[in-house]
């Protein structure tokens, strides 16, 4: 395993001018159009770590937004009031397409895009792989890594859709709708778990995916995955399938999973999430909502941390800040077990095998302290149990706002002041909006 101190192969700035047809090569560096005409195992393996550090960039901006809609958390800053404001629907404020929550994500995670897209062209070029295993190994990362990152921009613009085919940077596919992009996603997917049964890893991937660094590691990796996009899909059987294949542990370790790593080693960077305690000016901090629904002796009440003084800001009030990250080289959790026991859950009270789900939520129950769920045996009742345990165990960590927009329950998040408003997905960038 190694340090990512690569930060990204293709930067976000490189991403955005990759269209200019007048560029010129510089002869005395090549390009990664002429890297990958012919890419050694040395420079196939740069782009491996080059792809998995692009996910990292603008990671905090894409948690911080999807948590402020999602009324998980309040994002006070003094340098920027849009947090307190549009993003919140204050005073019918629309959402700004050229803003910086609708840009940086959308091109950040196209630049990792980008990266895997250079990696699969290069694995298909190289005359130095000498085995279709070994082929398979870097395409079946690619896929994966790819799928991944326009989940998350789909995610973001949902019913506004999403790119998905952009092998060819100089001539992107179309914008296609939230069910294609689905479907384009659990495609790329399921390729990549057909490679990976027949892969070698010629590559080392961070400490982040440790357990799951090899072929049939990285293989149970791929079906988490499949399993998240199959429950947003509504395809409940698929979920069980994926769940079968992937890492899920009915009993232990909640936090096994894949992660983005951090550490202070020059050339690499810090958690772009952690913030030291009962400190002004760039804030996060722990919606109210979350201190007053937590059941007593639920440990997961542990992310947030009391402040010494309460913080006002734009009309809205914190007293607890956000503490799911307790240094600045706390990992952030790409999907980890708990989220897999989670969705066995919901797949199994939605093909009602209601005691199968409860015993799975009771498995989470016990994790935090509490005590077995005594609740109405419905279905209904069960999904509400199951989203109350995901909002508690996946706090912070991007699943709200998508779990309650799912399941159509946008108008249960709360609305703190009068004019606000719970957004149900980003605009396109202006950028992509006539394309």
């Amino acid at each position: 395993m190694k340090k990512l101190i690569t930060i990204s192969m293709m930067s976000a700035a490189a991403f955005l001018s990759a269209c200019n047809k007048n560029a010129i090569d510089n002869p005395n560096a090549p390009t990664m159009d002429q890297i990958i005409r012919n890419p050694t195992v040395s420079e196939l393996n740069n782009l491996v770590t080059g792809t998995e550090s692009a996910m990292r960039p603008d990671v905090d901006l894409y948690i911080e937004t999807v948590s402020v809609v999602g009324r998980e958390l309040y994002r006070f800053s003094g340098s920027e009031s849009r947090w307190t404001g549009e993003i919140l629907g204050l005073n019918d404020l629309p959402l700004d397409n050229q803003s910086f929550y609708v840009n940086r994500p959308w091109v950040y995670r196209y630049s990792a895009v980008r990266n895997a897209t250079l990696l699969l062209e290069g694995t298909k070029n190289s005359t130095f792989l000498t085995t279709d295993a070994a082929r398979n190994g870097y395409y079946a990362f690619a896929k994966t890594i790819v799928a991944y990152q326009l989940l998350l921009n789909l995610n973001l613009t949902y019913g506004n859709g999403i790119r998905t085919d952009v092998k060819d940077y100089r001539k992107l596919g179309p914008i296609v709708t939230k069910d294609k992009a689905l479907e384009d996603i659990a495609t790329l997917l399921d390729e990549a778990n057909t490679q990976l049964a027949d892969a070698e890893f010629l590559f080392e991937l961070s400490g982040g995916f440790e357990g799951l660094d090899d072929p049939e590691g990285f293989r149970k990796f791929n079906r988490a995955l499949a399993a998240r996009v199959a429950a947003y899909r509504e395809r409940w059987a698929d979920v069980q399938t994926a769940l079968a294949a992937s890492f899920l542990d009915l009993q232990n370790e909640p936090q096994k999973g894949a992660y983005h790593v951090y550490a202070v080693a020059s050339g690499d960077v810090r958690n772009p999430l952690y913030y030291p305690r009962n400190q002004n000016g760039e804030i996060r901090l722990v919606h109210p909502s979350y201190i007053t629904d937590i059941a007593p002796g639920d440990d997961r009440i542990g992310k947030a941390s009391l402040r010494t003084n309460a913080v006002t800001s734009g009309g809205l009030t914190g007293t607890h800040d956000f503490w799911l990250y307790r240094s600045d080289v706390d990992p952030v959790a790409i999907i980890r077990n708990e989220e897999l026991v989670l969705l066995y859950a919901e797949s199994k009270i939605q093909l009602n095998e209601l005691n199968e789900g409860r015993d799975a939520l009771n498995t989470v129950r016990t994790w935090h302290k509490l005590a077995n769920y005594g609740e109405a045996m419905t279905k209904d009742a069960l999904i509400n149990e199951m989203l109350k345990q995901r909002r508690f165990s996946l706090f912070g960590e991007g699943h709200r706002w998508i779990d309650m927009r799912r399941y159509g329950r946008l108008q249960e998040l709360p609305k703190d002041r009068a004019k606000d408003d719970v957004w149900e997905q980003m605009p396109l960038p202006l950028s992509e909006g006539n394309k």
